[in-house]
């Protein structure tokens, strides 16, 4: 009996590992498929690609007139931090063949939504984006991370001053190379060094009036760029 016992159990073993296997599997990480479908419809080199997180994702949803009518690409995935946003580099962004690439990368790495990574890192995988780019003809253009005083679905991080400090180092890095850096910061923080409510609802996401004063910074940088 206990023979028979152990025997079933190694075979629900075997089964649960089986399983576990092939969901992790299953897993898309990087959200390979998000934009597999919208990648291939595109029938027109876009202009310019914006790249990132959920700032960049609602950017479209909120003012997807903006993008249409410049011919431009958004390709932000909500949660992503920046080693995500690398490894779909190529298919969302070098396979579209855009003329500029817009970076906007590092909110989620400071929020650790994938464990702790330190700053030198997301700039490291900001920098291999900047030389897939590169490589494949591709003008970049590197935004500053958004205020953020107090995540709210990740609390007490005191994100502040450690997005300031990540800021200085993309910047440092777009300085030394001659690549635009668009100061988003700068234009939106509050005395918190945060995402004032008239910019943003809940401190992190900028809604329209915050999209727009985005937009009016970042457009000197394209069209300047696309000269």
């Amino acid at each position: 009996m206990n023979g028979i016992i152990m025997k079933r159990n190694f075979l629900l073993l075997i089964l649960l590992a089986f399983t576990t296997f092939s969901f992790a599997q299953q897993q898309d990480w990087a959200q390979f498929g998000r934009y597999a479908d919208a990648n291939k419809a595109i029938t027109k080199r876009p202009d310019v690609v914006f790249m990132g997180n959920s700032i960049t994702e609602l950017w479209w949803s909120n003012d997807s007139t903006f993008f249409i009518s410049h011919n431009y690409v958004a390709r932000g995935i909500s949660g992503q931090t920046s080693c995500q946003i690398l490894v779909r580099f190529r298919p969302d962004v070098i396979n579209l063949h855009p003329k500029v690439a817009v970076i906007l990368a590092g909110t989620n790495d400071v929020a650790q939504n994938l464990g702790y990574i330190a700053p030198e890192n997301t700039l490291n995988n900001i920098i291999s984006m900047c030389e897939l780019a590169k490589a494949n003809k591709i003008k970049v253009i590197l935004c500053s991370v958004l205020p953020d005083y107090d995540f709210f679905w990740r609390k007490g991080l005191q994100p502040a001053n450690k997005i300031i400090a990540l800021n200085k180092l993309i910047k440092a890095y777009a300085d030394a190379n001659k690549i635009p850096f668009v100061d988003y910061h700068s234009a939106m923080k509050d005395e918190r060094n945060g995402l004032p409510e008239k910019y943003s609802k809940d401190g992190t996401h900028p809604i329209l009036a915050g999209f727009k004063v985005m937009e009016e910074i970042v457009q000197k940088s394209i069209q300047k760029t696309l000269k």
